[in-house]
């Protein structure tokens, strides 16, 4: 460039008519130079902007070495001013330079104002709301002056999105040559403007903590700015935000900036390249210095010509993918929408609202359902960014990078649900990684509840890769350079540290999910101890299920669980003595507590009794002879069996459920739900349990206790309904007990039942209630004269309507041609 002065091009973050005009005036001015709003420490990485594996949005992030997590951002688009004029410096060979604070300086200074109790409001990470370049988040700022609304007011707008999208980003020709050929003749009007709004506005802009942080970025600026007209002369430009400009271009002296950069606080840092997202973009996601709209604004940079037709077309390709009717006239006339409500409300051009207008009404029939997919899939967009592999990265971030390749698990930014079948070794190897990473603190995927029907052989995650995901993978990074090593290390330590045994219980079990095996020593040391000194019942049957899903996943991930079962069946023997006591003298809401722990030692017995009966019989197996192995399928043959195999584990855990059932003083729930397993376990008659619930029903029994025995009984999720309609005599009791409940006493418990048999199947309702209605009493299904018999229940069996089915079953249990 000619001319004395540098050429200062102010800009607002995130723009694609400012992109444009960037690229057109280093076109003209042909800098020596350029120089950008940034971190310094970034100079060795912007080359990399230039490689063919690069793909915006990308961001430079920055942590501090000692804490990860103190981290920050600065986020580029392919349509921000700034990467725009790295790229075009990079194509042209021309120095590239970041002149901001170094973020060893502005990653300190967050440190140290989070110390002070955040009193200024401001986020954790650096920014400005003005649209400057490369800054991180702006949600928790203070507020200040906003000069793009005070140009908007001057100009007759109420909003200033409007209006800089009217004044910049949607102007004929934004990006070209001026009829004057001065394509830096908008950012001098800017540079005009800008001073103007400091000079009569700079009280009220620059109040506050944040005006104390912008005069020294703007002090530093200034000296690298100097140091840069020293090295490459006055031929230089400089891209920043258009709230700077004047700052920079204001005569100030070395000695002055020097000594406002003089004590800063200052942090070893970290700095590298990592993916973003449109998402990330949106203000909406808790950026401030981002924009509402990534996605349009992208189609804006990319379409400079004719885009509101370009749009409507991406609209209408969505929303017949999506199955939406949708034909060539909607787009014509939605375009010619647009572009009557632009010349209506005085727009040079139809912009995102009067495009969305034009949508709702023309392409979605009013219905904002179909808009949303619109917003959610173009306005905003599902865009990830890619960072090339020789981009500078943490050994952990490759190792993990590498696996993703292997396992075939591409990160992306919109939710995928995937579902694993562990038998496979990939399938196996991809839900080890996400449970190493979820255990890690890095949560790229969310276990989902699988099919039903599958077992422990099936795994659903869904996976959405966040930006910030890369901050806790650096964070990470001190447990370890491999994600094995890392949740290995870090499982250690936690079970070191942890003071609950359901704590350690759980982490056993993540442990095994994750495929650890050389934590497990360690966290089975703290899972003794931990069981030893606890003598709360509560504790222990709390923990007892997780620990006894840790020894069933060794089978389908084919880890070996003889010490975690071992561990899980003396951790069941302490609950099987200890549980009786611990169920006396219990309120209402711990009696509640404690039926839950009752109904999960229930399930985790017969789960541990199923694998100790898998592992005998595959020992067994292994030692049978041929002589033995052709009597037993002799034996299956004839039908002939022998004695019933002892489960030595079960019988003790019915003996202690036979104990609260029958002792008096115990809580009602309990009892009930007590005799209910027993019930389904086939280990207590029907007479047995009718004369149990007499009992509690009779009339020396409070309601509120018989009302809680009968939610213990039959509120198992439903099930009970069925009981009932099925079992007349336990019917007939109930009907009987609460027919005889005093007037006074019934409004107490009538909460209760209502809860217990709101809860049942509503075929089962319908069933009880006509079941009532008649009596009931007597045979199954057997109506009284002129009465309608109970749908789906006969007074006998009809065996003609009965053998109609056979064939089919017959069918489908691939007995069709066996004459079985």
């Amino acid at each position: 460039m000619s001319g004395p002065a540098p050429a200062l091009l102010g800009v607002r973050h995130h723009g694609p008519g400012s992109a444009r005009s960037v690229r057109a005036a280093l076109e003209q001015c042909r800098p020596a130079a350029v120089l950008i709003e940034g971190p310094p420490e970034a100079d060795a990485l912007v080359h990399l902007a230039s490689d063919e594996g690069m793909r915006p949005p990308v961001a430079l992030l920055a942590h501090a070495a000692a804490d990860p997590g103190r981290a920050a951002f600065w986020p580029f688009a392919e349509f921000s001013p700034e990467w725009a004029a790295i790229r075009w410096a990079l194509a042209h060979d021309v120095p590239v330079r970041f002149i901001d604070l170094p973020a060893a300086h502005t990653l300190a200074l967050d440190e140290e104002r989070d110390e002070k109790g955040n009193e200024d409001g401001e986020s954790g990470t650096p920014g400005d709301e003005d649209g400057e370049a490369g800054e991180g988040g702006e949600a928790g700022r203070a507020p200040r002056l906003d000069p793009l609304a005070a140009l908007a007011g001057a100009a007759g707008y109420d909003d200033p999105e409007v209006w800089w999208e009217d004044a910049v980003e949607h102007r004929r020709g934004a990006g070209r040559v001026a009829p004057d050929g001065d394509a830096l003749a908008p950012f001098a009007a800017i540079a005009e403007a800008m001073a103007e709004l400091r000079a009569s506005f700079g009280d009220a802009a620059d109040d506050g903590p944040r005006a104390g942080r912008d005069a020294v970025r703007e002090a530093h600026m200034r000296l690298r700015l100097r140091d840069a007209r020293r090295e490459f002369g006055d031929g230089i430009a400089v891209v920043c935000g258009a709230w700077h400009v004047p700052a920079l271009a204001e005569k100030r002296t070395v000695a002055a900036d020097r000594q406002a950069l003089k004590g800063l606080p200052k942090v070893k840092t970290e700095i590298g390249w990592v993916p973003w997202t449109h998402r990330r973009l949106a203000r909406r996601s808790g950026y401030g210095a981002g924009i509402t709209s990534p996605g349009w604004y992208g189609h804006l940079f990319r379409a400079p010509d004719r885009p509101v037709e370009r749009w409507m077309t991406d609209v209408a390709r969505l929303l017949r993918d999506e199955d939406h009717p949708v034909s060539s006239a909607h787009v014509i006339e939605a375009v010619r929408l647009a572009d009557t409500l632009a010349a209506m409300r005085g727009r040079p051009l139809a912009g995102l609202g009067e495009t969305t207008d034009a949508v709702r009404a023309v392409m979605c029939d009013g219905s904002d359902v179909p808009l949303a997919l619109v917003q959610d899939r173009l306005v905003i967009g599902d865009v990830l960014g890619e960072v090339p592999e020789s981009a500078p990265a943490p050994p952990l971030q490759r190792d993990l990078a590498r696996l993703q390749r292997s396992l075939r698990l591409k990160p992306e930014a919109a939710f995928r649900d995937l579902e694993f079948d562990l038998r496979k070794d990939t399938d196996a190897a991809r839900s080890r990684l996400l449970h190493r990473l979820r255990l890690l603190g890095v949560g790229w995927g969310e276990q989902q509840r699988s099919r039903a029907g599958l077992g422990t052989f099936r795994e659903t995650w869904r996976l959405c890769w966040e930006p910030e995901l890369s901050v806790r993978l650096a964070e990470a990074g001190v447990w370890g350079t491999t994600v094995e090593g890392a949740a290995t290390a870090k499982a250690e330590s936690l079970a070191r540290g942890a003071t609950a045994l359901a704590e350690v219980t759980a982490l056993a079990e993540q442990c095994l999910l994750a495929g650890l095996p050389d934590a497990l020593p360690v966290v089975m040391r703290a899972l003794a101890d931990r069981a030893a000194l606890d003598s709360d019942v509560g504790h222990l049957a709390q923990a007892l299920p997780a620990l006894v899903r840790s020894v069933r996943y060794g089978d389908v991930r084919r880890t070996d669980t003889a010490a975690l079962g071992e561990v899980a069946e003396g951790l069941a023997e302490r609950v099987f003595v200890g549980l009786p006591a611990a169920c006396s003298g219990l309120d209402a809401d711990a009696a509640s507590e404690m039926r839950g722990h009752v109904d999960a030692v229930h399930r985790a017995v017969a789960l541990l009794a199923e694998a100790d009966a898998g592992a005998d019989a595959g020992t067994a197996g292994a030692a049978e002879s041929d002589t033995e192995k052709a009597d037993k399928n002799n034996a299956e043959k004839t039908g002939e069996t022998g004695p019933p195999r002892e489960d030595p584990l079960r019988d003790r855990w019915a003996a202690v459920l036979a104990t609260l059932a029958e002792r008096d003083g115990l809580p009602g729930g309990i009892r009930g739900r007590a005799a209910r397993l027993l019930l389904d376990d086939g280990r207590l008659t029907h007479e047995r349990a009718a004369r149990l619930m007499g009992l509690v029903l009779s009339v020396g029994t409070a309601p509120a206790e018989a009302a809680a025995w009968i939610e213990g009984f039959v509120g198992s999720g439903g099930s009970g309904g069925m009981l009932l309609v099925h079992d007349e005599r336990l019917l007939a009791l109930v009907d009987a007990w609460l027919t005889g409940v005093a007037p006074d006493a019934f409004t107490d418990v009538l909460p209760l039942l209502r809860r217990t048999f709101s809860a049942f199947e509503p075929g089962a309702r319908r069933t009880l209630g006509e079941r009532i209605r008649r009596g009931g009493t007597g045979d199954a299904g057997a109506a009284g004269p002129g009465e309608k018999a109970v749908r789906g229940f006969g007074a006998a069996l009809d065996e003609e309507r009965a053998a109609a089915v056979l064939p089919t079953m017959r069918l489908l249990l691939g007995m069709a041609h066996t004459g079985g």
